[in-house]
């Protein structure tokens, strides 16, 4: 038999205290890497809360040093009301809202379906959503474009489109073509699949249907998810710019991100009004995200675990 050799009390001791310094050392590198990456994210929002307390330097020709200017409220006020801010929020607020309720619920739906109920080109179906997430955007926005000016019996259209101009310039006309995304369908499926189906099985023995056992076991199980795709879906609703542009041409359907273009044209930029407005329009992302962090975590952790 051959007898293991056991290091020495001190040689022991000097291998575990080398350890113990070298998994220190990586922590204090890791805490070091985590702050300064901290520090860079933060950097842009604090010179954008700062400019917008600043006097309003509108030929462009800002300080190098923005720590020294006294602080102006004023640039908010002017904010809120020369770009008509008020009416743009609520738009904002109604366009973002719809849309991430919409996409909740119809994703939801959809990534049950795909997830439990095997039915008859259920894969080919899915392998569609699939490839719409490869299409760009922005090869959508004529043909999309031309089906909501062409909307029947809307905006002054007769029964066959024709007459009037549709769902342009209106919320629904921003709103329809975002009540449900590809990515979003593609998410709740996979969290969907990572859920036990026993739950299913031993709710259909006791005589549910699939509705019942989708909104009373499956819903509730799903809430990370689901939180994770609101934040999702709110963001980009919130933040969106292309589409409004496309669809939007009277206050009574403008967003934020274009009202932040009041005080941009060629030749100038009003620094204080546009960064008290961008404030504006960051504050209720910020909000979201705080609250629903802990759902967005866990949801990002246990999405996509089954295939």
């Amino acid at each position: 038999m051959t007898e293991t050799i056991k290091p020495a009390w001190g040689q022991a001791d000097k291998t575990g205290s080398w350890d113990r310094r070298r998994k220190k050392l990586s922590r204090v590198l890791l805490y070091f890497i985590l702050i300064v990456l901290a520090i860079l994210m933060v950097v842009p929002l604090a010179w954008m809360i700062i400019t917008s307390l600043r006097p309003d330097y509108s030929r462009g020709d800002v300080p190098s040093n923005p720590f020294l200017a006294y602080l102006n409220w004023g640039n908010y006020v002017v904010a809120w009301q020369r770009a008509n801010f008020s009416r743009y929020t609520l738009n904002t607020a109604i366009y973002a809202t719809v849309c991430t309720v919409g996409q909740v619920f119809f994703c939801a739906m959809a990534g049950y379906a795909f997830a439990r109920l095997k039915f008859r080109g259920s894969d080919l179906l899915f392998i569609l959503v699939l490839i719409t997430m490869m299409i760009p955007f922005q090869m959508l926005l004529v043909p999309l474009f031309v089906m909501l000016r062409h909307w029947p019996l809307a905006g002054g259209n007769d029964l066959f489109g024709a007459g009037g101009r549709g769902l342009i310039d209106s919320l629904p006309g921003l709103i329809i073509p975002n009540l449900v995304t590809g990515f979003g369908i593609f998410m709740m499926r996979q969290f969907t699949l990572s859920l036990p189906s026993e739950l299913a099985d031993a709710a259909r023995i006791d005589g549910a249907n699939e509705f019942q056992i989708f909104t009373k076991i499956m819903l509730p199980l799903t809430k990370p998810a689901l939180v994770t795709l609101g934040i999702f879906a709110f963001q980009e609703a919130w933040n969106d710019f292309t589409w409004p542009l496309i669809v939007s041409t009277s206050a009574n359907s403008r967003t934020l991100q274009l009202g932040l273009q009041t005080f941009q044209d060629q030749t100038l930029t009003e620094w204080g009004p546009l960064m008290a407005g961008t404030v504006i329009t960051v504050l209720p992302l910020l909000l979201v995200f705080i609250f629903g962090q802990r759902y967005f975590v866990e949801g990002i952790a246990l999405t996509g675990t089954k295939g």
